[in-house]
């Protein structure tokens, strides 16, 4: 249509069309005739304002301008956080290392205080002659867990490993199994007899007659060093009545009842360490029915009976 006039009516018109256009974009015809680039500026003029989209455009590029601007801050900030959290944790080890140091001379003291005023206790083991080389390993495991549940106790008791030889092969085990067992609990070879008068001795067995009622502690307790797989019976019996001391036993027929299982199998016969967790969160507690609950195995048959039965945190065993 505008080929057919020439150049300079064919701009001259422009600027008196009607397309909207502000003072600012209007360009007169003898801009146009003056300056041909002008022509080119103004066609600019023109698709920006035939173009409904440019507004548009500018909103999308604002948007995502600031989800960028809001991206890198959210970095910084995770950055920083991340720093804060790494410098944190390394304060946390330090403590922890430092609370562990602590915890060990608490401990220390503890167990150094039990030799002069704890609760007297004597692993009897003088029957370990009868026992097989395995039997003797199982109970070189028990010692070392029962010392170590010595070690955790708000209240140590004061240790004694009596009638325990050098040349035997329960010592040798112990040595082979326990760094620093010469230093675990007092060790001799003499009986308790020989390091308490025999009226204070109590001497732990499941076949006593007589149900341990509290932890005295102007007694002293003996527990039977021994593993037996092939179950003689009233092996600990046989051996306080050679001592001629008093017996007695916990307190299981008194506080649990037997469990229906499968096999139908039920015992009171407990490793020497087993023996002891009951023995120690008694006299922490003074509830039989918590110490049994806590440290009788499952699988033993037995389980708290119900007039007994009471709710208590679970210790890890």
């Amino acid at each position: 249509m505008f080929g057919d006039f020439p150049l300079k009516t064919r701009y001259s018109f422009l600027p008196e069309m009607s397309l909207g256009l502000s003072e600012k974009q209007h360009v007169s015809s003898e801009t146009c005739e003056a300056d041909p680039d002008g022509v080119s500026e103004l066609m600019d003029l023109l698709r920006m304002d035939l173009d409904p989209d440019g507004e548009q455009r500018k909103k999308n590029v604002l948007r995502k301008q600031r989800h960028w601007e809001r991206q890198l801050a959210a970095k910084k900030s995770k950055r920083k956080e991340e720093k804060q959290k790494r410098r944190l944790n390394r304060g946390d080890k330090e403590a922890v290392q430092f609370t562990k140091r602590v915890m060990k001379a608490i401990t220390n003291e503890r167990l150094a205080e039990a030799r002069s005023t704890g609760q007297k206790l004597c692993v009897d083991l003088s029957m370990t002659d009868c026992m097989s080389d395995k039997e003797i390993s199982r109970l070189a495991g028990q010692l070392r867990r029962l010392y170590g549940s010595n070690k955790k106790a708000t209240r140590p008791f004061h240790l004694f490993l009596t009638e325990l030889r050098e040349d035997s092969r329960l010592y040798r085990e112990c040595v082979r199994m326990n760094d620093g067992f010469l230093g675990y609990m007092e060790i001799t070879e003499e009986s308790c007899l020989d390091l308490f008068p025999s009226e204070s001795v109590v001497y732990l067995t499941p076949d006593a007659q007589e149900a341990l009622q509290t932890v005295d502690a102007d007694k002293v307790y003996v527990l039977g060093g021994l593993v037996d797989e092939s179950i003689q019976k009233k092996l600990s019996l046989s051996r306080a009545a050679e001592l001629s001391v008093r017996t007695a036993r916990l307190p299981v027929d008194e506080y649990m009842a037997k469990k229906n299982n499968a096999k139908n199998f039920h015992s009171k016969i407990l490793a020497v360490n087993q023996v002891f967790d009951i023995l120690v969160m008694f006299s922490e507690t003074g509830s039989w029915t918590q110490a049994l609950q806590t440290w009788f195995p499952a699988g033993k048959g037995y389980v708290i009976s119900p007039e007994n039965s009471t709710c208590f945190p679970v210790e890890e065993q």
